[in-house]
């Protein structure tokens, strides 16, 4: 398959949302920029477009797709009911990256939602996201552009890398701003829980909807001990290994000065080192990818995905990350840098 790049460079974003509209209601894939990452993108209530997300991206089908819409007026369709809090969480956080779990309609086909009887739905704030939602009269199914299990997508030369060849269209965005994927709170049951660490964090939605029940699956400790088992997840993300560079990575835990030491005294040559500008003098030996300063957790939010595909065109055989939980997101940073080590996290006096 020739996989078309259209640019917003060279193109305006005006007539790049009508070809993606064009692809998409043929039934074709588009790949597109969000706030958080790339996303890849068929028609929503098509179950053959779901197909064809899935196969593009050697995706499990029991992994369910995030429903996109450019217009808060496109969910009622798409769900039996709104709750209050629902209502809430979208009038502070919509559009953004946030998504919500409803219980779904009869529209909305079950190979989309990964046969449950749940919809996640989001809206993007990102101009060029917006601009193709709203070309189109359907929601657009639009799980990360990458190959299953591998990071996450934030650059155009990622979905090239990715899924070049693989679907009809790629639309060249630029970085995105966020860098991690959207937070996903379940609102189809009593009580809400949260199914997903992201950009918005677990306090900032307890401030607007009261107390949140975190899903046991997304805990730390239950990813580190697989102390978890999920059959059905009921978003993406909870069950299947994701985000993961090419060599084995391990996160190292503890106090700043002992993770730095345990690594020292670990990291050969072909060791790959991901840590922080103001750490990178620290490590005599090994390949270092710097996640940016310290104090900006937003940027390490941002540089993660990118900096993990750096290590796969580096010569390392090995990978140590430092542990970031301590930071203002670590919980999504955290959460993703855990399953891209399928779980393994050492204490620095362990290592």
């Amino acid at each position: 398959m020739k996989t078309e790049v259209l640019s917003v460079r060279e193109i305006p974003v005006r007539e790049i949302a009508e070809k993606a509209a064009a692809v998409l209601s043929s039934g074709g894939l588009s790949a597109f920029p969000t706030e958080t990452v790339y996303g890849l993108g068929g028609n929503g209530l098509s179950g053959d477009s779901a197909e064809k997300i899935y196969a593009a991206k050697g995706r499990p089908s029991d992994n369910p797709l995030i429903l996109h819409i450019g217009y808060k007026k496109q969910l009622r369709p798409l769900v039996k009911k709104i709750p209050g809090k629902a209502k809430k969480l979208m009038k502070t956080f919509w559009p953004g990256p946030l998504t919500i779990i409803f219980e779904k309609s009869d529209i909305v086909p079950d190979r989309t939602s990964g046969g449950l009887p749940t919809v996640a739905v989001r809206m993007p704030s990102h101009p060029v996201a917006k601009a193709i939602l709203r070309a189109v009269p359907f929601p657009v199914a639009a799980p990360s552009a990458n190959l299953s299990g591998r990071p996450s997508t934030t650059k155009a030369s990622h979905v090239i890398e990715d899924l070049g060849g693989r679907v009809e269209q790629i639309i060249d965005g630029g970085d995105v701003p966020i860098g991690v994927e959207s937070t996903i709170i379940d609102l189809s049951g009593p009580e809400p829980v949260l199914l997903r660490y992201g950009y918005i964090t677990l306090g900032e939605i307890e401030d607007v909807i009261g107390p949140v029940t975190v899903d046991p699956a997304i805990r730390a400790e239950n990813i580190v001990s697989h102390a978890v088992s999920v059959e059905h997840p009921k978003a993406p993300g909870m069950k299947y290994r994701h985000y993961a560079p090419k060599m084995p990575l391990f996160i190292v835990s503890g106090q700043e000065d002992d993770i730095i030491s345990a690594i020292r005294r670990k990291a050969s040559k072909k060791a790959g080192i991901l840590t922080f500008d103001e750490h990178m003098d620290r490590f005599p030996e090994g390949f270092k990818v710097s996640l940016g300063s310290i104090e900006n957790p937003e940027e390490a939010a941002h540089r993660l995905f990118d900096s993990l595909r750096q290590f796969d065109s580096l010569p390392v055989d090995i990978i140590y990350a430092e542990d970031m939980s301590a930071h203002d997101i670590g919980g999504a940073i955290m959460n993703r840098l855990l399953k891209a080590a399928g779980g393994n996290l050492i204490r620095a006096d362990k290592l």
